[in-house]
Formats: C-alpha cells, sequence, structure tokens
C-alpha cells in the first residue's frame, strides 16, 4: 500500500490525514525499523506491507466506532504499538494508555512517545488482568483467543464503554459455544466482518459491552 494508496483507503473510512500526521507516521516507521533490529518488534517491515497491515489495519477500528467522540482508551497487548501509537497519531483527543507484558517493548513505546512529540499517551509494564482503570474503549489486535481476552479486559471497560477485539477471520474463534458462553455475561454489540485492500485477508472486529 503506497502513501497514495493509503490516503485514499483512509478517505474511505471518513479519515482525512492531515501533513503532519502523515510525517508521523512516517517518522513511526523509521523508528519502527531501527528499533526492530534491537528487539523482536515485528516480522512485518516493507514500507508498503506496513502501510497496510499495521497503519491502516489499526484504524479499521473506525468501522465500529466514532474516536473523535471518545476520552480514554487503553490497548492491550500493544507490542510494536498497534493500534494504540497509530490511533493517537490520527486521534489527538483520545487519551491512550499502552499495557505491554515486555519491559523492553514498553522503553522502546515510550522512546517512540517522546520521539513523535505525543502528548496524553503512556506505555505501562502491567498485565491486562493487574490493572484496575477503567476505560471508555478497551482495544487489543490479535492478542489472544477471544474467549481468554474477555477474562483480562473487561474488568477495564466503563459502565457505557466497549471493548473491541481487532481480530483475522473470528469463525473459528467465536464458535456458536463460544457465543453462547459470553453472551452469559457480556452484550455482544456488533461483530464487523470485512477484507483488507489489496491482499483482500480477512479481518473482524468484535464489539463486547458488560451486562448492566
Amino acid at each position: 500500500m503506497n502513501k497514495e494508496l493509503f490516503i485514499e483507503e483512509l478517505n474511505k473510512l471518513g479519515i482525512t490525514p492531515t501533513t503532519e500526521q502523515l510525517n508521523q507516521l512516517e517518522k513511526f516507521y523509521e523508528l519502527l525499523i531501527d528499533w526492530n533490529k534491537m528487539i523482536n518488534l515485528t516480522r512485518i517491515t516493507e514500507k508498503e506491507e506496513v502501510y497496510l497491515k499495521h497503519f491502516y489495519d489499526s484504524l479499521t477500528i473506525v468501522k465500529v466506532i466514532d474516536l473523535s467522540k471518545v476520552d480514554t482508551l487503553c490497548d492491550i497487548g500493544t507490542g510494536a504499538g498497534f493500534p494504540g501509537v497509530v490511533l493517537k497519531i490520527m486521534y489527538p483527543n483520545l487519551k491512550i494508555t499502552l499495557v505491554d507484558a515486555l519491559q523492553k517493548r514498553v522503553n522502546y513505546l515510550n522512546q517512540i512517545i517522546k520521539s513523535l512529540k505525543l502528548t496524553d499517551i503512556e506505555a505501562i509494564h502491567v498485565r491486562g488482568e493487574d490493572l484496575k482503570e477503567k476505560y471508555d474503549v478497551v482495544t487489543s489486535r490479535a492478542v489472544a483467543n477471544i474467549e481468554k481476552l474477555v477474562t483480562y479486559t473487561m474488568h477495564l471497560v466503563n459502565d457505557n464503554g466497549v471493548m473491541i477485539a481487532m481480530k483475522g477471520n473470528i469463525e473459528e474463534e467465536l464458535t456458536k459455544e463460544v457465543q453462547q458462553k459470553l453472551e452469559k455475561k457480556y452484550v455482544i454489540k456488533e461483530i464487523n466482518k470485512f477484507f483488507l485492500p489489496i491482499e483482500e485477508s480477512n479481518r473482524s472486529l468484535v464489539v463486547l459491552q458488560n451486562k448492566k
């Protein structure tokens, strides 16, 4: 995905990136590649692949939520900073907490935050199940199977908030049996399935709420 196509596809999502935001993404890419030589962050390093499979993919979350109206967001198992850092660049209104269980990645993330001059975003070294805060949106991208994922994310969702699991093909994970089990405790608000541009790989966004 070259930059022109990236912008075109973002426009279809209702996102119009500024020059500054595009420059920040470019710098993020360069930093990611540099750090990836020192610590294992991603197997995807080709620029056009990063723009498609990391940057664009991170922003597909807007298919199920208007982030311009969200205050706080927590990205569990953020890894190299996806989707959290990309969301912060494109939606500076968000107060974001990046959570990762590996201190080396947290160090990298805090350096990224500093280098990109981002504010109202922090990376912390903690397991999701040990975090006590509450957020409007909790998200996690390709971290664990959904049945396990809810056990260490749903307690972080505030009364009116949502958990958004960003997945590939959800069919194998979200069997009828698993869905029935989840629906005993949570409300499955939406399951949005789509294909990533160009390569047309499966993507799914599963939106859950705690039962009141």
